[in-house]
């Protein structure tokens, strides 16, 4: 078996705050390398509106600071959306994968409850999961919504946790 490499997650610095776009792009570069080089989809649908204001968490190696891997999260009106889950094919045997959206879910809660939100015991995630990795979704509490949808060209599922503010 191998063994995981030593690594950092790290929130990308709020707009206007110093680093904030050398990180970002670093989040940019994993994501293109993910979505556009290995999976095909359109470079000028990789960077979209919501880049600017969403929290972008990055994962690197340590102590080389290679990015290797990222998630954005958007808040929305009455929910955040979990988007650009992205980590380079040579390391996702790592599950490093699963590290960002435990990292996106820490995220959320805190800021929901920062924020006022924590009117109810749960905040609602929601995230369009290309079909593939429905089940990975799963493993954390998200339950399909509706029918499966093209975005970008790929299948995709609205997938919904809600997650528990009392813990």
């Amino acid at each position: 078996m191998t063994s995981v490499p030593a690594y950092e997650i790290i929130t990308v610095p709020a707009v206007g705050q110093p680093g904030r776009e050398e990180l970002r792009q670093q989040c940019f570069d994993v994501r293109i390398d993910v979505f556009h080089h290995e999976q095909g989809f359109p470079l000028d649908t990789e960077i979209d509106d919501y880049d600017a204001e969403a929290t972008h968490i990055l994962l690197r190696l340590v102590p080389s600071l290679k990015p290797v891997g990222t998630i954005r999260c958007v808040k929305l009106e009455g929910f955040y959306k979990l988007s650009r889950l992205a980590v380079l094919k040579d390391y996702r045997k790592h599950r490093f994968g699963r590290a960002l959206v435990q990292s996106l879910h820490d995220h959320v809660k805190a800021d929901a409850r920062a924020s006022g939100l924590a009117g109810s015991d749960t905040v609602k995630v929601i995230a369009h999961s290309q079909i593939p990795v429905k089940e990975f979704y799963g493993k954390f509490g998200y339950v399909p919504e509706g029918e499966e949808f093209d975005e970008d060209g790929a299948p995709h599922q609205k997938m919904v946790a809600r997650l528990s503010l009392s813990d």
